[in-house]
């Protein structure tokens, strides 16, 4: 497994950034970072803007933007994240259900692969509802476009799930992708057995071109 990278900004006056500046070079030491860059933000005001810091410490680990005081066994905790889809799930889920649904829309402007693990949460009928609605208005963000368009074949495979309100909500996305190949796995709704899903199917089937 290859070690995600960290950066790191810091100012010259923050109590909390040597203890995680301390914590990110002890794991790059270990091996589970590769590689750690570090910006003061007071020298670096520029940068700051670019990556939207708005206060330090900020670290950036993999698709994960985290800030505040980090213990190394949470910043380990979300490196470890980083090496598959089921882990950036579970860090996306916790980022929704903190309310930092524009973080998630920016992780995945930048990675926009990473759009991919929202559909556990989405499969997930269990989830919480905040959660699920985050899931929902991130995917919606990407309507139409090929971070979207990318997931209609897993979506196809979620509009045939045992529980209708997963199958509705494939349905809606769906509708979002634009994608003419979305009509087919639409189609085969028309007769569900839910008739939301049935609404919701042929709603989407009219939004998709052609």
């Amino acid at each position: 497994m290859t070690a995600p990278d960290a950066l790191l900004c810091i100012s010259g006056h923050c109590p909390h950034c040597p203890a995680v500046l301390a914590a990110l070079a002890d794991m790059v030491k270990a091996g589970s970072l590769g590689e750690l860059k570090v910006v003061n933000v007071e020298q670096r005001p520029q940068t700051a803007r670019e990556l939207g810091v708005r206060s330090v410490p900020w670290v950036r680990i993999g698709p994960f933007e985290l800030t505040g005081l980090r213990s190394r066994a949470e910043l380990e905790t979300w490196a470890s994240r980083v090496a598959s889809e089921t882990g950036v799930a579970d860090g996306f889920h916790i980022m929704l259900k903190e309310g930092a649904l524009d973080q998630v829309v920016a992780t995945v402007r930048r990675q926009p692969e990473a759009l991919a693990a929202l559909l556990p949460i989405v499969a997930n009928p269990e989830a919480s509802l905040n959660v699920r609605l985050g899931a929902g208005a991130v995917l919606e963000a990407f309507a139409g476009q090929p971070a979207l368009r990318a997931l209609v074949s897993r979506l196809a495979e979620l509009s045939t799930h045992t529980d209708a309100r997963v199958r509705a909500d494939a349905c809606h996305y769906l509708g979002l992708t634009g994608d003419p190949s979305a009509r087919p796995p639409l189609q085969a709704r028309l007769d569900d057995a839910d008739a939301e899903v049935r609404e919701i199917a042929a709603e989407s089937l009219a939004a998709l071109p052609g």
